[in-house]
């Protein structure tokens, strides 16, 4: 923890300093190219090719706002646009055959590179150094687009292939050939110009928040309730915030020692929110803690021991620090928030915000509420926001499951040795099998795992789950299955794909459909059979809840960073006050009426607010493609439509959800799937 701590100091420093560079940056190459000059050139071109060139106006401008004085005067500009801009067709797809290439080989070298820098702190090679954290922060893409507006490349692309917004993508997008749509992701690719120094700060912002949480376990074995006792194994740990959730669905099972067990855990996660936790019983074992009274004990003797000193929202911060600085450079992108969602998501937050508001606040929540509480047989608990009961493995004893994925996968190589397996299964053909098996590796991981896809072919996607001595424990294979879909993915959609433009998904919550689609299966992939008639239905109900739970977390998170922006100068005190108050709102308004409790902070918990800003609502959209890729496939040959629909490539989200399903995201199917499940299920 030390080491971790020392590293972001540094960090903040760093970005201390940045301030006066980005300043002098900012003065020296503000954009000096007028709307008189961008015109003058649009004429002279139009004169020399012909007016009918549509991308001729949309080049000229796009590169005139990335140039700078250190580029060159207006008439370097001019003389510039004239010299490159392509006007024949043949010309054009020979650049972007050249320039596809040479970005596959410089982004796919560099992901190695990365990837690899990382091993010591995402697997168990032994306990990281702090050199280990430097070199891991360390981003070998910073420099890649300040080279490229060097040596002019950039301003080619630029000047050739403009962007288009996702209003014109959205129109334009529906008489696109796939040439047109790689042209434009191209395009893509320079509409803004970034300091290479700030893209390092974020990347270390980042990488610390990343250490940070890999090592944020908690010894369970070491809880005691008031009676003194201990409810779980000696030396069990539980990472948070995904195991110690985990943990809570798993004791759904045990009908003698689960809610105890449940009730506990939920101490503990109330506790890091709020930051009282004990700062020395995080990853280690030395004392016992209560975390009812929060008093700390060694060897049968009461211990005083400091709170941990809101490290947690720090980490949120310095990230927010560091995004913060880029908003200069961004354009009409002129906040993380809209980067985040009209950016990379392609999606803008307020619309996202209405989808989730119509969802979370349907009456099949109140109704899925009552069902769950009438199968517990109790009042709801702020935890039951995981309920598990739907689900098949539900009602199979934990130990039962540990025992088979622990013989199965005794390590990382048994597991990658059965994917083949697992793919043949789920109905893909052998060679179909081993062709996409054979472009996964897995690792150990540090943390409680992720999928690493590669970016070039003849790389492979790597698979990192965590997986004890003991072996692979069902909750780790429960998610490395999840991995592996996002691998399936990963893998289709670069190998697959006509263009490496276009290689890839519209965003996260593609993958993130996939891996959910996969995750499903884990229990067949065991070979353990659900021969239950409601089957189906469950299904609908356990997608839906999944949805109503992470929506809310979604909501919580897009606040936060609203709150962040109205104020920038806030510290990581105020920071937890406020997280705490916007979780409590969030909770009042979409769960106190179907959960009869009010004032709970339980939807702050989740760790990707630390390390990975504004990514859980690709897992709200994520569940939401799942469930129509399923209802979509669900009389269809399971191999060929994954494959035909994740060979689809980049497109924007609802021109891939046509292609793919024949309509857009929508919450309506879940919902009306849902009031016909609580009918059923009744």
């Amino acid at each position: 923890m030390r080491k971790i701590v020392s590293l972001l100091v540094a960090a903040t420093l760093l970005f201390s300093c940045q301030t006066n560079k980005k300043e002098d940056t900012q003065t020296k190459d503000a954009i000096i190219i007028s709307e008189n000059v961008m015109t003058e050139t649009v004429k002279a071109l139009k004169e020399k090719f012909g007016d009918n060139n549509y991308r001729i106006e949309k080049g000229v401008k796009q590169a005139a706002n990335l140039w700078r004085a250190s580029d060159g005067n207006t008439e370097d500009f001019k003389t510039f646009c004239m010299n490159n801009f392509i006007n024949n067709a043949k010309e054009l797809d020979v650049v972007f055959q050249k320039v596809s290439r040479n970005f596959e080989i410089i982004y796919g070298y560099n992901n190695l590179i990365t990837l690899q820098l990382l091993e010591p702190i995402h697997l168990t090679y032994g306990e990281p150094h702090s050199i280990d954290n430097i070199f891991g922060a360390y981003s070998p893409y910073a420099h890649i687009n300040e080279d490229f507006y060097n040596n002019k490349i950039a301003f080619i692309i630029a000047l050739n292939f403009p962007s288009y917004t996702l209003k014109e993508k959205s129109e334009l997008g529906k008489e696109w050939s796939r040439k047109d749509w790689a042209y434009a992701r191209l395009g893509d690719m320079f509409t803004s110009r970034v300091p290479a120094n700030l893209l390092q700060a974020v990347t270390t912002a980042e990488t610390n928040a990343d250490i940070y949480i890999a090592d944020y376990n908690i010894f369970v074995g070491e809880l005691v309730n008031d009676k003194n006792q201990t409810l779980f194994p000696k030396g069990m740990k539980q990472l948070s915030h995904w195991n110690l959730r985990d943990e809570i669905k798993s004791n759904y099972a045990d009908k003698e020692g689960g809610l105890e067990k449940q009730e506990m855990i939920y101490e503990v996660m109330k506790r890091i929110i709020s930051q009282e936790i004990p700062e020395d019983v995080i990853n280690s074992e030395e004392y016992q803690w209560n975390p009812y009274t929060n008093k700390t004990y060694k060897d049968g003797k009461e211990f005083v021991l400091d709170r941990e000193p809101d490290t947690r929202y720090q980490q949120i911060i310095n990230n927010y620090h560091a995004l913060r600085e880029v908003d200069a450079y961004s354009g009409n992108m002129d906040t993380y928030i809209k980067r985040k969602f009209e950016g990379s998501m392609e999606i803008a937050q307020p619309d996202v915000e209405v989808l989730f508001d119509k969802f979370l606040s349907s009456p099949q929540a109140k109704m899925v509420g009552d069902l769950i509480k009438k199968r517990l047989g109790r009042d709801l608990k702020p935890f039951d926001i995981w309920y598990d009961g739907f689900k098949a493995r539900s009602s199979i004893n934990q130990e039962k499951l540990d025992m088979v994925t622990q013989q199965r996968y005794p390590n990382a190589k048994a597991l990658e040795a059965d994917l083949g397996n697992m793919l043949l299964k789920l109905g893909f053909s052998k060679d179909r099998a081993e062709y996409i098996s054979s472009k996964i590796s897995v690792d150990p991981a540090r943390g409680s795992g992720h999928a690493w896809g590669a970016s070039m072919k003849g790389d492979k996607a790597h698979l990192r789950t965590r997986i004890p001595a003991s072996g692979m424990d069902y909750k780790g294979y429960n998610i490395a299955v999840h991995e592996f879909g996002h691998n399936v993915e990963q893998t289709i959609s670069l190998y697959d794909v006509d263009y490496y433009m276009l290689n890839g998904v519209p965003n996260t919550a593609f993958t993130e459909a996939l891996a959910f689609i996969f995750q499903k299966r884990d229990l067949f992939l065991l070979d353990i059979k659900d021969d239950n008639k409601e089957k189906e239905y469950l299904q609908t109900l356990d997608n839906f809840w999944s949805i109503y739970e992470i929506m809310g977390v979604s909501m919580v998170d897009m606040k936060v960073w609203k709150w962040l922006y109205e104020h920038p100068e806030a510290d990581a005190e105020q920071l937890r006050v406020a997280v705490e108050t916007i979780a409590k709102d969030v909770w009042n308004k979409y769960y106190a009426p179907v959960f009869g409790i009010k004032d709970q902070t339980i939807l702050g918990i989740y760790s990707h607010m630390v390390a990975s800003p504004l990514y859980l609502t690709a897992y709200s959209f994520g569940h939401l493609i799942d469930f129509q890729i399923e209802q979509y496939i669900a009389d269809k040959k399971f191999d060929k439509e994954v494959s035909r629909i994740f060979k689809i490539g980049r497109l924007i989200p609802n021109a891939w959800m046509n292609e793919a399903v024949g309509s857009p995201i929508s919450v309506d199917p879940v919902l009306n799937a849902t009031s016909e499940a609580v009918k059923y299920i009744k």
